[in-house]
């Protein structure tokens, strides 16, 4: 006997129907990698967008100014994750020829990540508590000891964010790539962002032992996302891992890699363009501050502006390169977004305009996530066969260090202007509060338009590196695939 249908659809059944057109990334799940599977394994970037959020927002300012810890030593721990960062290269080589009888790949890489990012978040605690006087012991043990805990918490997010990227490379099919890559990069944000909000409720009545329980929370949270990221997700084959296999040495692997068509010139475009939408980033906040005096809750909107910027940018990423539009056309595309939005955020400062200001840092996280999500792609589908976790950890290396670079660049670049300007070195004209900012903003203004000038010729000679990936790549010319079935249709 036939169950009775319901006279009113459910809200489950309604939304079910939605198009996917309305659903951002929906459209990345396939039969092979359903969308819960999908979202299950993007968890892994959810746990390092939180660690991010610690180190950079949380205890940052914490360790200032609650802990009276030296500013140029926090800024020194800080940039210690930037040590493991060029070893992302390696990495994901390692991830690519890993031996096991298990039969696993990825999965090792990624679990010994999250391991390190939990040591060090184990180890924090300790540490501030050393760090806050309440110990017999030199404050250079507290130092030390958070120093390790920024140390290893950098290795373990280089770790499981090259591999995790590798492992959904590998288990999506080729002409969903794009969007999974762009879900997986669109995770990262709404994890930072999720977790620092959730970070400011739980510590608006500070106190130590509040931080220490936030920290030690975020450890076990990295845990449990990153073992339900991983659960059941690479299937074991030992036939892939086998000892028997041959493995070529590292400098063999980049030597295959450097020598592609253009590839050089590709890492030099990624590393101008990352720096040029980097060198913003601990700026705009206090530029809002001091030269449009903005209050504390509007400077800290513009977070979410040039966040949702960027998710509207890897949105758009990519549906333009599912329909086949070359990755590096779209990435100048970005750069020139970029161009217009450091422009706008310039003219706020004489004109006075919150508004035009506001519309531009929407602008650098549009053009920002362009770039970024474009360029990933591009590595991507140039990778050869048996390499995407060589070319995802240059990419990584490239990427990490150049944003790391730009932001202590910006910072001692704007602090120097900013002394000249006030002593009157510059002039009567240039005396004012902006001069510092706004020296950065144009230089990262004329980084884009280098980044341009890189970009050109990989545009001009896509057709030829689209034809040699094609050959031996891991992902083949979306372009040429979608013109074969229009001509088959």
């Amino acid at each position: 006997m036939k169950a009775p249908v319901p006279a009113h659809p459910t809200f489950a059944s309604t939304w079910s129907r939605v198009s996917t057109r309305f659903l951002p990334f929906a459209d990345a799940a396939t039969v092979e990698l359903p969308l819960s599977r999908l979202l299950r394994l993007s968890l892994f970037q959810v746990s390092v967008g939180m660690a991010l959020a610690l180190l950079i927002g949380t205890l940052n300012r914490v360790m200032i100014v609650e802990l009276h810890v030296p500013a140029w030593l926090v800024g020194f721990m800080v940039a210690l994750p930037l040590v493991f960062a060029p070893f992302r290269a390696l990495i994901g080589f390692k991830s690519d020829h890993h031996k096991s009888f298990l039969g696993w790949k990825r999965v090792p890489y990624i679990w010994f990540g999250s391991m390190l990012q939990f040591g060090g978040l184990a180890i924090m605690p300790f540490a501030l508590i050393l760090l806050s006087g309440d110990s017999l012991q030199h404050p250079i043990v507290g130092q030390m000891g958070a120093a390790l805990a920024f140390l290893l918490i950098g290795a373990g997010l280089h770790t499981t964010q090259t591999v995790g990227l590798a492992l959904a490379t590998d288990l999506a099919p080729v002409e969903s790539q794009p969007r999974v890559v762009a879900l997986m990069c669109s995770m990262l944000l709404i994890g930072m962002a999720l977790s620092a909000v959730i970070f400011g409720l739980l510590l608006r009545d500070f106190s130590q032992l509040r931080l220490i329980q936030v920290i030690q929370g975020a450890a076990a949270v990295t845990m449990i996302l990153n073992v339900i990221a991983l659960w059941k997700q690479e299937a074991r084959d030992p036939s892939r891992t086998a000892h028997a296999l041959p493995t070529p040495s590292f400098r063999e692997s980049w030597e295959s890699f450097s020598h592609r068509s253009h590839a050089k010139r590709r890492l030099v475009a990624l590393g101008l363009g990352t720096v040029a939408f980097s060198m913003q980033d601990i700026l705009l906040e206090p530029f809002g501050g001091e030269v449009l005096k903005l209050a504390v809750a509007s400077t800290t909107a513009l977070t979410a502006a040039l966040a949702l910027g960027g998710l509207a940018g890897f949105v758009i990423a990519a549906r333009a390169l599912v329909r086949g539009v070359d990755p590096y056309r779209m990435a100048a595309y970005g750069a020139v977004v970029g161009i217009a939005a450091f422009s706008a955020v310039i003219l706020s400062a004489p004109l006075a305009s919150t508004f035009l200001f506001t519309l531009g840092v929407a602008g650098i996280g549009f053009g920002s996530g362009l770039f970024g999500h474009c360029t990933l792609t591009a590595a991507m589908s140039l990778a050869p066969k048996g390499q995407i976790g060589l070319a995802l950890g240059v990419w990584g290396a490239v990427q990490a260090t150049a944003a790391g670079g730009a932001i202590a660049i910006s910072g001692l670049l704007r602090d120097g202007v900013a002394h000249l300007a006030a002593s009157g070195a510059l002039g009567e004209a240039l005396a004012g509060p902006a001069t510092g900012y706004t020296v950065v903003y144009h230089l990262e203004l004329g980084l884009l338009f280098a980044t341009l000038v890189a970009i050109g010729p990989l545009v001009r000679n896509s057709n030829e590196a689209h034809e040699e990936a094609s050959e031996d790549s891991v992902w083949p010319n979306l372009q040429s695939m979608n013109l074969r079935e229009e001509v088959t249709q």
